[in-house]
């Protein structure tokens, strides 16, 4: 009998939730402030992870960011700081855990505790399984995802004992359907997703729901990550919308951003096709892209 109320519970509540979402349609959202609050950024030097700097700059946080170029995170430093915002560099190899472990330590005791961290950083090869090296699996699940483990140890227990907070964890689409050529990074994003889903639930079940999270998941973008990306049926995105997109999506506690918007259907719609349908909806998107280890117009 108890399952039995517990479906109908669970009807009531889906009604409810789609009643919501209805009504939020036509309510501007609302927005946390997050001036003066201590925002680490990982692979701060450059493209997305820069951007995001500079868009927490305006909103007058606090930057720590982190990246293994020097030079990189000096500039975006000083980028934002002609913003207004203070800014401190540290840098980080992110595929060494012990570096991580111990840039956090600096970070808590000369900045303080963290309270928006964003797992930015990350690598890509592009080629074919068999060509892909061991150590260049490695290095891709350690900064792909195993660093957002170990940042996230780091910063989590101040946040717990707070109950506030937020973690922002930069996926990928790749990271719910697989490309060709990509195999270990599509497996690392996949690893990322699943990292953010199962965290949030845990901290759910834990009570601990003053800390957010959030999930960016946007197709190609255009920032030097691969070479020339094209693709036939998505759009190749700037750097600068999927900034906004993400930094709006953590300030309005957004838990999945997927970019643009429209890849939503096709991902829900992929969970029921049959796998011819699907295989052929990847052959017309003839997706295309470069990188330092494979040429664009190589014939694979």
């Amino acid at each position: 009998m108890n399952i039995i109320l517990d479906y109908i519970t669970l009807f009531f509540i889906a009604i409810y939730s789609y009643l919501e979402a209805l009504i939020k349609l036509f309510i501007p959202e609302k927005r946390k402030s997050v001036s003066g609050d201590i925002v680490l950024i990982t692979g701060a030097a450059h493209g997305i992870g820069r951007l995001t700097a500079l868009e927490f700059a305006k909103l007058q946080s606090i930057l720590v960011l982190w990246d293994i170029n020097k030079d990189g995170i000096e500039e975006t430093a000083e980028q934002c700081r002609k913003l207004g915002a203070k800014a401190f560099t540290y840098v980080v190899d992110c595929s060494k855990r012990n570096e991580i472990y111990a840039a956090a330590e600096k970070v808590k005791t000369t900045v303080g505790d963290v309270d928006i961290l964003i797992n930015n950083a990350g690598v890509v090869f592009g080629v074919e399984f068999l060509n892909l090296q061991d150590h260049q699996i490695e290095k891709t699940f350690e900064v792909n995802i195993l660093a957002h483990f170990w940042t996230t140890k780091s910063f989590l227990p101040a946040m717990m004992k707070k109950n506030r907070g937020h973690i922002a964890t930069v996926a990928s689409v790749c990271g719910h359907l697989g490309l060709t050529y990509l195999v270990d990074y599509c497996a690392s994003k996949f690893g990322a997703v699943g990292f953010h889903e199962c965290l949030t639930v845990e901290l759910a079940s834990l009570g601990k729901d003053g800390i957010k999270t959030s999930c960016l998941c946007p197709v190609f973008v255009t920032t030097g990550f691969v070479n020339t990306p094209s693709t036939r049926l998505w759009p190749v995105l700037t750097p600068e919308y999927v900034a906004k997109s993400f930094v709006n999506g953590i300030v309005t506690n957004k838990t999945m951003i997927i970019l643009p918007p429209s890849v939503n259907t096709y991902l829900t719609l992929s969970k029921f096709l049959p796998q011819r349908v699907i295989s052929r909806i990847s052959e017309m998107q003839d997706v295309q892209f470069g990188t330092k280890l494979r040429s664009i117009t190589k014939k694979d």
